[in-house]
């Protein structure tokens, strides 16, 4: 192994296996990038702050820039990480009377804090992107549905009916709240531990606030033992996309079950769609499949994360290394799936007929006609239940049997008297039971009334524009502050 930069005052050679095992350059590719501008934000401060001479941050300026340009792949791969890989590469070129200047006022422990935030900062970006894509291609297809009459469910039973626009904002509005909770975690990890150090700050002049600026971030973590220790942020992204991860799955699951023959209320694409190797007329929903596994997946990084950092003792302790690969796995998985199920629903074929067929099946009308029977006859509505329940026994036998003449009938072993002659009519008892009715009527908020669908499509298009406007600005700041980086070093 090659001589390491930090161990050569304190400790003899490291043991090679062991060496390997403490090592996380293999999964530092991630970090590569952003290390390099974390460097190059510090030496700019540490110039400013007149802590290193000019001579000094021209030469490790441009070390760096080389070292950006070759790529993650160039550097020796017998580093404990990629910030000891980057600096012995510094050392070797400039020679230690510049890049011994380097860590000047810096530990790796507030460094690789630093990386950690700036990777997942932006990969939250680019999951709030497909995200919004997602919940854009729900409203449209909510937009196109709104007349579209299905059964609705509760414990997978025909319960009431409702439309294929207000089932399909359901999951929009679940999404919604996934949206805010991932933005949430943006906001408390787009915060700079730089300048911590160790945990216990430093005696040099640093000026944090000009290096949290110089590299996108929106403020510092201030206290220095907190900077360096804590993960929670990377927690609470992972509890965000394990929620993402939990609406997508139930979407997925829904999908597959009305893709079988025994629903036949939807199509998948050919695109997204496998068959059998053996069955020549199978067609799979496989990536909806898989998106329901790879929830299992994504909360398993959760998990594993949250257990690794329960029990921490401040500040920092290398236990915490071990969860990137969880936090990068995880999001990077969340994005996917966002991504597939979005293509999915584009692409889905709805079959309206057999939808309108069952949307009345399993006597899904009988809520109105209890609540019709209440209004009508003024009987208390758990008397009114009761009779349409019992109703209901009669029609498993009869499906012909809801009238009024059976429910005079019903109405007499109740109540001692028949319905009619408390007001209810067959007018009455044919309106609760029409499908079209029932919607209609349910023009309350959050109803799949016509008026109502609309008007809530019509809030959450106007909401979802300003959504894309605040990525947007995010996204525009950290390319910003990037660009304006690399040009002040000369990129």
């Amino acid at each position: 192994m090659k001589e390491n930069v930090i161990r050569r005052g304190r400790l003899s050679e490291f043991d090679t296996q062991a060496q390997r095992f403490v090592s996380s350059i293999d999964v530092d590719d991630w970090f590569f990038g952003y290390d390099i501008l974390v460097d190059l934000a510090h030496i700019a401060m540490l110039n400013k702050q007149g802590i290193i001479e000019d001579i000094t941050f021209d030469v490790l300026r441009k070390a760096l820039l080389k070292i950006r340009t070759e790529g993650y792949d160039t550097l020796p791969k017998d580093a404990d990480d990629v910030h000891l890989a980057i600096e012995s590469v510094l050392t070797k070129r400039t020679g230690s009377a510049h890049a011994g200047w380097l860590h000047v006022g810096r530990s790796r422990n507030d460094e690789v804090a630093t990386c950690i935030r700036m990777a997942l900062r932006t990969d939250l970006l680019v999951l709030l992107e497909a995200v919004l894509s997602l919940q854009h291609t729900l409203l449209e297809q909510s937009a196109r549905n709104v007349a579209t009459i299905m059964p609705g469910f509760t414990h997978l039973q025909h319960a009431q009916p409702t439309t294929l626009g207000h089932h399909l904002l359901a999951h929009h509005d679940a999404f919604e709240r996934d949206l805010a909770r991932l933005t949430n975690a943006y906001v408390r990890t787009n915060q700079s531990p730089l300048g911590a150090a160790a945990f216990a700050s430093t005696a040099w002049p640093l000026d944090r606030d000009f290096v949290a600026s110089a590299l996108g971030f929106d403020g510092i973590v201030e206290n220095s033992m907190d900077a360096v220790s804590t993960r929670d942020f990377v927690i609470e992204s992972l509890a965000a996309a394990t929620n993402a991860m939990i609406s997508l799955s139930r979407l997925a699951e829904e999908l597959i079950l009305w893709s079988t023959s025994e629903f036949g209320y939807v199509e998948i694409d050919d695109k997204y769609a496998s068959t059998s190797s053996i069955m020549p007329q199978k067609k799979n929903p496989d990536t909806l499949e898989l998106i329901r596994a790879k929830m299992g997946s994504v909360v398993g990084d959760f998990t594993a994360s949250a257990v690794i950092c329960k029990g921490l003792p401040l500040s920092y302790n290398l236990d915490v290394q071990e969860i990137t690969p969880h936090v990068r796995k995880a999001i990077a998985t969340t994005i996917d799936c966002t991504h597939i199920a979005s293509a999915v629903l584009q692409t889905l074929s709805v079959n309206m007929q057999r939808l309108a067929e069952m949307s009345s099946k399993g006597f899904t009308t009988a809520t109105e006609l209890a609540d019709t029977i209440a209004r009508t006859t003024r009987i208390p509505f758990r008397t009114a239940h009761t009779i349409v329940g019992d109703l209901a026994r009669v029609t498993l036998v009869n499906p012909d049997a809801a009238n009024l003449d059976e429910l005079d009938k019903i109405g007499i072993r109740h109540v001692g008297k028949p319905l009619s002659q408390l007001g209810l009519t067959e007018s009455d008892i044919v309106e609760a039971l029409d499908v079209d009715s029932n919607i209609a009527k349910r023009f309350i908020a959050g109803g799949p009334a016509a008026s109502q669908l609309k008007r809530m499509l019509k809030t959450r298009r106007r909401r979802h524009q300003t959504q894309r406007r605040t990525l947007l600005q995010r996204q525009r700041a950290l390319m910003n502050a990037e660009n304006s980086l690399l040009s002040m070093a000369g990129a």
